[in-house]
């Protein structure tokens, strides 16, 4: 049986409606609030370095806590590096690491796995999910069996129709984007994506102009409800997944300007919230995380995001698949203005908020993920995350890091037209972010070491594999 608990990676302690004392607001249980994108790009904040896209309240939520830029998923995909954010395992671990869940798909997250929700959940704490879920869309792999009080989303991609239903907008999609940017209402004439409330399809089609504001409006209207009861917030965002949309009042109609369009509106809907915790006083106890959950599709162009300086796209083990952007806010708890450059994942934030909350994590089942408070509360400390494993979009080991050293065994065509051959590199991130480098033959003795312990980890990770649920 798992322990209910709760995740938002928005970590304010609830204050009642007269008011605590000061001494009882550093008592109270610290709230948290997860900010999760879907699909967005290393470089497409402001304080990421984007010189185009304009996101001033994200920026400022980066000068008043800290920039992680050292930050990985657990997948370069959507559905496995979710199941890793909120179970604090490699997706291997729970059975979900083999690509994304479709709506004709029969398996999901199994309700006994242990979530930040469920964490959260016993210790009192309200949690709600609102936005993507995406994994499992059967009322059993729900976020109503997950630990979550409250869920209100799409059950998978925005580009996905309840039923599995063909659409004329998913083959516009891919041979031409800008059709479908220019015609807002395709949103609800060439999709059939439907919208959930608890475990029941309130719209169908979703209006996906509007979700970026409505997922926010439901987070604010959540917090403001919870009296003196801490909470726990996920808000995953469906966008800048493609198809891209955003309200009539934040509409471009260049399509060259979609990506920067709805990354602008996603950063005013975050600066909405955080003034939500400002004017309500729970800005001194909330943890608040911004991140996304996996690389860019590049190759979308003017649809997708940027990986910024790092190689790669979503769907790859390079950096720019895996690792993301991420904003930690937490005043008078992160250090203003401060900068990570240390090791960390997703998989860290369920031991981190035991941590925070100072709850001790179950120990019938192995846990892939480490507590990186001390990061939190000094960015400039060493991580104790040591090492982290790469995996495939299909689910297998491709690769390791130890520090800086990354490890890649890749399997690719150097020509056109030839058969794939298998290729062994070696990346020092401390001077080649970009992995344009291979230093293997370099180091032969560390490549050799750090290949064993791949291996080694990797057969660890799989001997201690929980089953997924699957539908009978």
């Amino acid at each position: 049986m798992k322990t209910n608990s709760i995740i938002v990676f928005s970590l304010a302690c609830l204050i009642t409606a007269g008011g605590l004392h000061a001494e009882d607001k550093k008592a109270a249980k610290p709230n948290f609030v997860i900010i999760f994108t879907d699909d967005q790009g290393y470089g497409d904040l402001g304080c990421f370095g984007s010189t185009k896209i304009k996101t001033p309240h994200i920026d400022r939520m980066a000068k008043e806590g800290a920039r992680f830029t050292n930050f990985l998923v657990g997948a370069s995909v959507c559905t496995p590096s979710r199941a890793a954010l909120l179970t604090g395992c490699y997706p291997k671990t729970v059975g979900m690491e083999r690509g994304v869940l479709h709506p004709d798909s029969t398996t999901g997250l199994h309700p006994d796995e242990h979530t930040i929700a469920d964490h959260l959940k016993g210790q009192g704490y309200a949690t709600a999910c609102f936005g993507k879920w995406h994994l499992g869309h059967h009322p059993e792999t729900l976020p109503t069996r997950q630990g979550f009080d409250e869920y209100y989303g799409i059950p998978y991609s925005n580009d996905m129709n309840h039923k599995a239903e063909k659409s004329e907008g998913g083959k516009i999609l891919w041979e031409n984007a800008d059709l479908l940017w220019n015609d807002q209402e395709s949103a609800i004439t060439k999709w059939n994506t439907p919208m959930m409330e608890g475990e029941k399809i309130i719209e169908l089609p979703t209006d996906q102009r509007t979700i970026t504001r409505r997922f926010t409006d439901k987070t604010i209207e959540f917090i403001k409800k919870q009296d003196d009861k801490p909470f726990f917030v996920y808000l995953a965002h469906s966008m800048p997944h493609v198809p891209l949309y955003v309200p009539e009042d934040a509409y471009d109609p260049d399509p060259q300007n979609a990506y920067t369009c709805v990354m602008e509106h996603i950063d005013a809907e975050t600066g909405r919230l955080l003034d939500t915790l400002r004017e309500t006083g729970l800005d001194k106890n909330t943890y608040v995380i911004f991140t996304s959950d996996n690389g860019p599709w590049i190759w979308l162009e003017h649809h997708a995001g940027s990986a910024g300086p790092l190689r790669g796209l979503k769907g790859d083990s390079w950096e720019g698949g895996m690792r993301v952007p991420c904003v930690m806010w937490a005043p008078g708890r992160i250090p203003a203005d401060t900068e990570c450059d240390q090791l960390a994942t997703t998989l860290d934030l369920l031991p981190t908020i035991a941590a925070l909350t100072n709850s001790e994590l179950p120990k019938d089942r192995k846990i892939d993920g480490v507590n990186i408070s001390s990061l939190l509360a000094d960015p400039a400390a060493e991580s104790p995350r040591k090492e982290f494993l790469y995996y495939h979009k299909r689910g297998y080991v491709e690769g390791i890091r130890q520090g800086d050293w990354k490890l890649l065994k890749k399997n690719e065509r150097l020509k056109k037209g030839e058969p794939s051959v298998e290729q062994i590199l070696l990346f020092d991130l401390s001077k080649d972010i970009g992995e344009q480098h291979d230093v293997a033959k370099d180091h032969p003795e560390l490549v050799k070491a750090m290949f064993k312990r791949m291996t080694e980890l990797g057969t660890e990770v799989e001997a201690k594999a929980r089953p997924v649920w699957t539908k009978e």
